[in-house]
């Protein structure tokens, strides 16, 4: 009798934090007997094991952090540089897509996607041939299948569409294959972008939505992390938005006016359920670091959260789960070192922009021989203090030389606290990560946990996304500044956007910040990748050179180049892995 267990204990493998409880990350609805134990007609006739089957899939969700060789994706771009070897700097960073350091990303991405998805068509398959438990009513038994079934075509469509940003177009599946058999050797067409992104991943978030649990259902404690139907909406927003963009537009179809609409039907019609999480002091101040580092930090459950939307639920993590990515002088690897051209999209706090212009990938233009923007005098921004009254989410994002963080003061002089010599991991941008780091955790010795939920969309995406197909659509208005504020105000920012005449008279200035706006917001949080692919401007982001900054004994900053990179054309879209094309002879990617 041959085994149901194929791909099931699999994802457990590619999960970057370790599920030892089920119970504590889903609530209870994530136990089951391990399915490596389980034969095909145990799972099919027997209802329990079934929706134990079905919910095991939400393993196959990613994690972000450390997820390649203890490395993150945004190390990938212009955001930040690992400190450490291998992973994404021995492969992305010197344009070699073939390298093993990577392979979590560029090989692995694609057969753990596929092994989700025949794990998803068995739900869909044979869902409705399963005999109901005896103590469940008839209702209970068809309204279970058909939100088992909704689950699975979400889950499916996620799975498609993270292939689609890595692969393009690759051949859909909806049939439950052979685990013995080839696999995919009948499936080497290639699909358009509008066969395969239009008209089967959104027409499947669209039909699937009404069967979903409802926000009342699915943001029950019980059923934390289930997918309900907001997410079906927002995840349809964001592939509206990324199907208007130059990139995809012509082969879509999709108008930026059809993303603003998809983007404005989910502020109608679920906005009342989520909001930006917001945070004052007891007299009525904006404390807009604390907002912003809770906005990922806190659950819904634990923390009222409101603003996330889509999410890998886990259990909380110790000390273990963020020592690759905090100062070695704090004991960490150093790991995720954010770069200086990270910290030059940051605002002022009053709303204005540091420099004097900004390109399309939202990044400050570059003098290449200085590394050194041009400076807007009237911003009041001094190079030798560049972390004086800037954006909140700098703070709350970012640690810099003096800032008081864990046991200590971050210092990155060389041979001091976080910059020792001969430290391999020291940080070699001359910044560290705040961003996802729960500081409970130091704040108790290292001996506490607290929760790190890797969050796949939050509200202020869905009001990002309106700003920015608006813009597209009609240009600069009072609801892309009303967006546009909310977004920035609750970090702290005092000013407003219709403040800004560079902005509110041009509509490729306002492009251009919102390109920078969505960076900012979204840093390390694994949209810039995607992004920039998208806005056709990855060549400029991802080939840039990383720059970073020494600090002397007196405190002198100086700016300096830390890294080079390498992106070409051809790296839009990763190879199709080797083993694939050799084995069903598919057609591979242009240039690979």
């Amino acid at each position: 009798m041959k085994k149901f267990l194929l791909y099931s204990l699999f994802a457990m493998s590619v999960a970057t934090t370790t599920l030892t409880s089920c119970e504590d990350a889903f609530g209870g609805f994530l136990d089951k007997q391990p399915s490596s134990e389980l034969t095909e007609d145990e799972v099919l006739s027997d209802w329990n094991l079934f929706v134990q089957f079905h919910y095991d899939t939400y393993n196959f969700l990613l994690h972000g952090a450390n997820r390649i060789d203890s490395h993150w994706l945004d190390a990938a771009t212009d955001l930040g540089e690992e400190s450490f070897s291998g992973g994404v700097k021995s492969s992305f960073n010197l344009g070699n897509y073939y390298a093993e350091d990577g392979a979590d990303e560029l090989t692995s991405v694609w057969e753990s996607r596929y092994r989700g998805i025949r794990k998803c068509n068995i739900v869909i398959a044979y869902a409705d041939s399963v005999p109901q438990e005896a103590s469940m009513s008839d209702s209970q038994y068809e309204t279970d299948k058909k939100t088992y079934v909704a689950e699975a075509r979400f889950l499916r469509a996620w799975f498609y569409w993270e292939m689609f940003l890595r692969y393009g177009p690759i051949p859909i599946v909806t049939e439950v294959l052979d685990p013995e058999g080839d696999l995919l050797s009948d499936y080497t067409t290639r699909p358009t972008i509008k066969e395969y992104v239009v008209d089967f991943i959104m027409n499947e978030l669209e039909e699937c939505e009404s069967d979903l649990l409802s926000y009342s259902d699915a943001w029950a404690s019980s059923r934390a992390g289930r997918i309900g139907q907001p997410m079906a909406r927002a995840l349809y927003s964001r592939i509206a938005l990324y199907m208007a963009s130059p990139r995809f537009s012509a082969d879509s179809g999709i108008t930026w006016q059809e993303a603003a609409d998809a983007a404005k039907s989910f502020i109608d019609d679920y906005g009342s359920n989520f909001s930006l999480f917001t945070s004052t002091d007891a007299s009525g101040n904006t404390q807009g670091v604390e907002a912003y580092t809770n906005a990922l930090l806190r659950t819904a459950y634990t923390g009222n959260n409101y603003e996330v939307i889509f999410y890998r639920n886990d259990v909380a993590i110790g000390w273990s789960g963020i020592q690759n990515d905090t100062p070695v002088g704090e004991g960490g690897n150093g790991g995720l070192c954010p770069s200086q051209n990270l910290v030059d999209m940051y605002d002022m706090a009053d709303g204005s922009s540091p420099f004097a212009e900004y390109d399309a990938t939202g990044a400050p233009v570059y003098n290449e021989s200085t590394y050194t923007p041009e400076i807007n005098s009237a911003s009041g921004y001094d190079d030798s203090e560049p972390w004086t009254n800037r954006d909140p989410r700098l703070e709350a994002s970012i640690l810099y030389h003096g800032v008081s963080w864990g046991d200590g003061t971050i210092n990155v002089i060389q041979g001091q606290r976080d910059n020792p010599i001969g430290n391999t991991n020291a940080t070699p941008t001359g910044y560290y990560l705040r961003k996802y780091i729960p500081e409970s955790i130091l704040s108790d010795d290292h001996a506490g946990s607290a929760y790190r939920l890797w969050t796949i969309i939050r509200y202020a995406e869905i009001l990002m996304n309106y700003a920015e197909a608006l813009n597209e659509a009609q240009g600069p208005c009072q609801e892309v500044y009303d967006m546009l504020d909310q977004v920035r105000q609750r970090s702290g920012i005092s000013g407003s956007v219709a403040d800004r005449s560079d902005l509110t008279s041009s509509q490729d200035n306002m492009r251009n910040f919102i390109h920078k706006e969505r960076t900012v917001e979204f840093a390390f949080e694994e949209h810039r990748p995607w992004d920039v692919r998208r806005w056709n401007v990855a060549e400029e982001a991802l080939a840039r050179p990383i720059y970073g900054i020494d600090v002397a004994s007196d405190g002198t900053i100086t700016r300096k180049l830390a890294q080079t990179r390498v992106f070409e054309e051809k790296m839009y879209l990763y190879p199709i892995p080797e083993t694939e094309v050799w084995k069903t002879n598919i057609e591979n990617n242009p240039g690979w």
